[in-house]
């Protein structure tokens, strides 16, 4: 079964019921068992179950040590272009907002690439905006290869691609993909994404599965919290991950929890997700999913950051910059894709990591040959 065919059965659900039904005793059902079901997963996701975060925090908490025991994989995200033809309205690089347009040069990149591995990154997470006839699969290629020579792990977080586009770029060192659903609601996606290739909804939504059949060896997904209604973006975030999981054995999955930061424009998002929340989802995913790669990204504040880290966590950025380049120069004219929180370099990231009892993880994997 596909995933579109797996969303389908939950179209018409009637979640507000399923959650006004839902009480502490279906929880403690729900945390008792080893292998949740999908309507287990619902039951953590309830309103309920906000009153049993601690028992969901230990399990949470036990499950990722024993997966992935008390370890902590750091990456950086590098912008190469801000070009974009999107009209996301919740971002910075809207193709209508005047701001400064750049692409980087291979040289340029390469400068970033000795800037960035001077702290001892080796993960690193290449990004564009949409805007295909700018940054080709020529260039991508070019850049994978690059960073290839400075680096372990190289991903990608750039527009959707057809499978063989994906194993080019496989090919070519790239070993990783994140890409966000941003809103699993339709009616909600067809409104933020007004005009653009991204408009596509599908599309996007298949291209997951089309890099994990073009190679991938991890793929990240997730929605942008707060674009819509997030006890159903989380729910169907999880069957995406779950489905991925059972149909691409090799395939590494990963889920990132991006809350809505501020970013170029007036946009203000529908719906706010608390922080006591933001940890229920977290913990919720883990339970479903404890193989899963759990991202925790810069958007979140370092006090924050700090605290979840044990509730689940597996991914952590450090030292990013949200503009194109950043790493050899500041730029003061420069639009962010978004606001970060957490401000704190590398090293001081690594140390916090280390203080809570936890070790930072720079390499855990490389591509011989």
């Amino acid at each position: 079964m596909s995933y579109r065919a797996t969303v389908e059965q939950y179209q018409g659900f009637d979640f507000e019921r399923f959650f006004a039904q839902t009480t502490a005793a279906d929880v403690d059902r729900a945390l008792a068992r080893d292998k949740p079901g999908v309507m287990d997963f619902l039951t953590l996701l309830s309103p309920a179950a906000a009153g049993c975060l601690e028992a969901m925090a230990r399990k949470a908490h036990r499950l990722t040590v024993q997966y992935f025991g008390r370890t902590i994989q750091m990456f950086i995200p590098l912008y190469i272009s801000n070009h974009c033809t999107n009209h996301c309205a919740y971002c910075g690089f809207n193709h209508n907002n005047p701001i400064l347009r750049r692409k980087l040069s291979l040289a340029e990149i390469e400068a970033e690439a000795r800037a960035i591995a001077a702290t001892g990154m080796q993960h690193i997470l290449f990004l564009t905006g949409e805007a295909p006839r700018l940054t080709p699969m020529a260039y991508l290629v070019d850049v994978a290869r690059l960073l290839k020579q400075h680096f372990a792990s190289v991903a990608v977080e750039i527009y959707p691609l057809e499978i063989e586009e994906y194993r080019q770029l496989q090919q070519a060192g790239v070993d990783g993909m994140t890409l966000f659903q941003e809103t699993y609601d339709q009616a909600v996606y067809a409104r933020v994404h007004r005009a653009g290739r991204k408009k596509n909804y599908h599309w996007r939504l298949d291209a997951p599965e089309r890099a994990a059949q073009g190679g991938m060896r991890v793929v990240n997904i997730g929605p942008l919290l707060g674009l819509a209604e997030p006890r159903r973006e989380i729910f169907f975030t999880g069957l995406h991950a779950r489905y991925l999981e059972d149909s691409y054995l090799d395939t590494e999955v990963a889920v990132s929890l991006p809350r809505f930061n501020a970013a170029e424009g007036d946009f203000h998002p529908d719906f706010h997700v608390d922080d006591k929340t933001f940890v229920q989802f977290m913990t919720a995913l883990r339970i479903f999913l404890p193989r899963a790669g759990l991202t925790i990204s810069t958007r979140e504040s370092a006090a924050f950051r700090d605290r979840i880290l044990p509730l689940g966590a597996t991914r952590y950025s450090a030292g990013s910059s949200t503009g194109v380049g950043g790493y050899t120069e500041i730029r003061v004219d420069q639009t962010p894709q978004f606001e970060i929180t957490d401000d704190r370099g590398v090293a001081e990231v690594s140390a916090a990591i280390a203080a809570l009892g936890y070790q930072p993880v720079f390499k855990d994997w490389d591509r011989i040959g």
